[in-house]
């Protein structure tokens, strides 16, 4: 089951893009976090995903938040991604899948690729509280960008 809005977001360490380690306390100790699990790192529908949170980050940095990105891919393709479409926010490797498992966003078989991330954001006030979630079960839907934005927007006043 997924991580459920009104409780505190388990805390992680993963390596960014550039092998860096990025820990969920410290960035929310910046402000607020939209983390953003999604499947695969140069896949239709989350390249189009990703590029809206990077074409909207003003909307997300006006309330003082961030985004950062989750997969199970290596850092080896996050980082080629990330060079080819300018992200302005980290892609974090989740490959040994610990935080998917914490956060229950699990997809146990998406095409033959066995327990990758689910599709899902989660909007983490700076106390580490869920303010907001969405998962999906089919990974060809994108988040309600919205309800989104407008959760984002409410917790940045």
């Amino acid at each position: 089951m997924a991580v459920q809005v009104g409780s505190k977001a388990p805390d992680f360490t993963l390596v960014n893009q550039d092998r860096e380690n990025v820990t969920l306390s410290e960035a929310l100790g910046k402000g607020s976090v939209v983390l953003a699990f999604f499947p695969g790192a140069f896949s239709g529908t989350c390249t189009k995903e990703l590029c809206n949170f990077r074409d909207t980050m003003s909307n997300f940095s006006n309330v003082n938040a961030q985004v950062l990105g989750v997969s199970t891919d290596t850092f080896f393709a996050l980082k080629a991604w990330h060079d080819q479409q300018k992200f302005g926010f980290p892609l974090l490797s989740d490959y040994n899948k610990e935080v998917i498992n914490k956060y229950g966003v699990v997809n146990p078989d998406m095409i033959g690729l066995k327990n990758i991330a689910k599709r899902a954001v989660f909007v983490i006030d700076k106390n580490g509280i869920v303010r907001y979630t969405e998962v999906l079960d089919d990974a060809r839907n994108e988040p309600d960008y919205a309800k989104l934005n407008e959760a984002v927007g409410q917790i940045g006043k």
